[in-house]
């Protein structure tokens, strides 16, 4: 058997959800632009540098859900797909993920799980490694994350786990393939017998030629 992982932000989507939740709450007035837009870049600039902190990242990113019920995110999920994400899938999305039909499939992403389950649904993926986000027992998000976010070394220690809940390891697939854009991603990429570049940063473009790795495009 085959295993197929794929990141999502500027990998299957042509932008970050992430960076797109954070612009539908701001077009809802539920955030400042100024401030979130300024704290952002900084936060973006070290993510490029490969130094970011996920989990001071995570306070800043969970905090307009803070308080707010499962149900109201939900509600403010459908618009968000409508007017966000639908617009910014790849066009060739469908098919790349299609043309592992009979693999294993899962999407692994840094991004929180109440962002992305619906972009997963979308794809038609029925697996989801994402960063959870904690509740509290009333069902309200308490804006810090469980357990260990899948970012960097996160993603492949939630890739085992997520395995092991199967009763599966890595080891177990004839092929492992892993699709991404980011530098970041390179703990998981180096991991998998099948690394691919989507569109990659330079860092990680510079990284695949010296390696041998497919680069793809998807962008026009």
């Amino acid at each position: 058997m085959k295993l197929a992982l794929f990141d999502l932000d500027d990998t299957l989507l042509d932008g970050d959800s992430d960076w797109h939740w954070a612009q539908y709450l701001i077009e809802r007035g539920v955030i400042g632009r100024d401030d979130y837009e300024r704290r952002n870049e900084v936060f973006f600039q070290h993510y490029r540098r490969g130094t970011l902190d996920i989990r001071e990242y995570l306070a800043f990113q969970l905090a307009p859900v803070a308080g707010r019920r499962r149900e109201q995110i939900d509600e403010w999920q459908r618009e968000f797909m409508a007017t966000k994400i639908r617009p910014i899938i790849h066009a060739k999305s469908p098919a790349l993920i299609a043309s592992h039909a009979g693999a294993l499939v899962a999407i692994v992403t840094a991004t929180s799980r109440f962002i992305t389950a619906p972009i997963a649904r979308e794809l038609g993926v029925e697996h989801l490694i994402a960063t959870e986000a904690e509740e509290s027992p009333d069902g309200r998000f308490t804006g810090r994350p469980a357990g260990t976010p899948s970012f960097r070394e996160g993603k492949v220690a939630r890739t085992h786990e997520w395995l092991a809940s199967l009763g599966r390891r890595l080891e177990d697939f004839s092929e492992t393939w892993f699709y991404s854009d980011s530098h970041n991603d390179l703990p998981l990429l180096e991991l998998v017998s099948m690394p691919v570049a989507v569109d990659p940063d330079p860092t990680l473009e510079s990284h695949a030629r010296d390696r041998g790795w497919p680069i793809l495009r998807l962008r026009a």
